[in-house]
């Protein structure tokens, strides 16, 4: 990974990192509020529940905001409209800190969500139309990584500043990506297939609707596929910092150090899975990976005294089998028409939007048995394991299938 690194050109490793970054600083902004669900409820005198609910617009206006944004990624360039996005959404998390109830919250949240879900396909394009063809794979995983790597620092910046600051002061602080906009601009230039005039142009409407008909059995696997994976991914993590205080009564300290070991342990997994379905495959690397998360919860003991709780390293598993649900999805080139830069870009926002209730929905079910979290995390983790098994080994294997950018063509 490092010779990799080397081998790129300034102005490639510039592109590179400020993708990375941007979703970085994307996902700490989704998890400060995560991490604070509690403390809002707190203030506003409401339960989990109807706080959750910011959880689901920002999963559901994600789809429009990849729309949106990508459009304008087309018309005006990915530099630009990845400066506008970044400060977008670092404007609606400043906002936030100033809420004056519920309801201007939610609104918040849902225009983060619309945000959220256009810096991931401009982020991506810009920096993998400007790498070289050759490891562009290595580079789109390590670029997934920055998922992991925002929740670290959402989880580092809980643990020691919460309690300084309060709920107010984390959103106050997930407003810092702005700074980012400042590097993009004088460090990153336009992506050089854009400015060739190569890059390819957004699908138009009849396009879009040939290619859901040519290739819907295709498209409607994907979305459940990645419906699954969202599920996993946020059915196990989103209501975890909450499960950790009102269970187990811990501390913002004691519950941003578990968060942090959780996402080392996720960080790992992602590496340690994309290398072993190189020898096993993408399908039973996947399936490996789910068979493996329902088993570490019961290790770990998700419903020990509180005495013996302790951090789990369930999303290396889960993150592991996210990542290669990227990587699985992207050999099935005809769904690019439908609009996405990443290949299974379309289907996988299709796929938040369907598990975008996720949250409401588990924090709901715990409320009625007593605010037992615990039950609902770990039987949401079992089922939805079952279901990308079964999923998963219905689909086609993608192991050492080529991947193409169309402006190499």
């Amino acid at each position: 990974m490092l010779s990799s690194l080397r081998m790129l050109t300034g102005r490639q490793r510039r592109a590179f990192f400020a993708s990375l970054a941007g979703w970085s600083l994307d996902a700490f902004d989704f998890f400060i509020f995560v991490f604070c669900l509690r403390s809002i409820s707190a203030e506003f005198h409401t339960d989990v529940k109807s706080v959750a609910e910011g959880i689901f617009l920002t999963l559901a206006c994600r789809p429009l905001g990849a729309l949106v944004f990508g459009w304008l990624a087309e018309k005006y360039g990915r530099r630009p409209i990845l400066m506008l996005n970044v400060a977008s959404y670092s404007a609606v998390q400043l906002a936030t800190a100033f809420a004056p109830n519920l309801a201007t919250l939610l609104a918040l949240r849902a225009l983060f969500g619309f945000a959220m879900g256009g810096e991931w396909g401009v982020g991506a394009a810009l920096a993998l139309e400007t790498l070289p063809a050759r490891g562009r794979g290595l580079f789109s995983g390590l670029l997934q990584e920055g998922y992991v790597i925002g929740y670290l620092l959402a989880s580092l910046v809980f643990a020691y500043a919460f309690v300084h600051v309060g709920w107010r002061g984390m959103f106050i602080i997930g407003a810092a990506p702005a700074l980012l906009v400042l590097y993009i601009r004088v460090g990153v230039e336009e992506s050089p297939a854009w400015a060739a005039g190569v890059s390819p142009q957004r699908a138009s409407a009849a396009a879009i609707w040939a290619a859901v008909k040519n290739y819907f059995p295709t498209l409607a696997y994907l979305v459940l596929l990645m419906a699954c994976f969202n599920a996993f991914s946020h059915g196990s993590q989103d209501l975890y910092p909450t499960f950790l205080q009102a269970q187990h009564g811990f501390s913002a300290a004691a519950t941003g150090n578990i968060a942090i070991v959780m996402n080392l342990g996720a960080l790992a997994g992602g590496i340690c899975f994309g290398a072993l379905s190189e020898r096993l495959g993408r399908k039973r690397a996947i399936m490996l990976a789910a068979a493996l998360a329902p088993a570490d919860d019961s290790l770990v003991g998700l419903v020990a005294h509180r005495r013996h709780a302790r951090g789990r390293r369930l999303p290396d598993a889960v993150h592991g089998a996210r990542c290669l649900g990227h990587r699985a999805g992207s050999s099935q080139r005809a769904v690019a028409t439908l609009g996405a830069r990443d290949p299974a870009g379309f289907a996988y926002q299709l796929g938040n939007l369907a598990m975008s209730r996720m949250g409401p929905l588990q924090a709901g079910i715990a409320a009625t048995h007593g605010g037992d979290y615990a039950h609902v995390l770990s039987w949401t983790t079992a089922v939805v394991a079952v279901a990308l098994i079964l999923v998963t080994g219905l689909g086609p294997e993608a192991h050492a299938v080529q991947l193409r950018v169309s402006s190499d063509r």
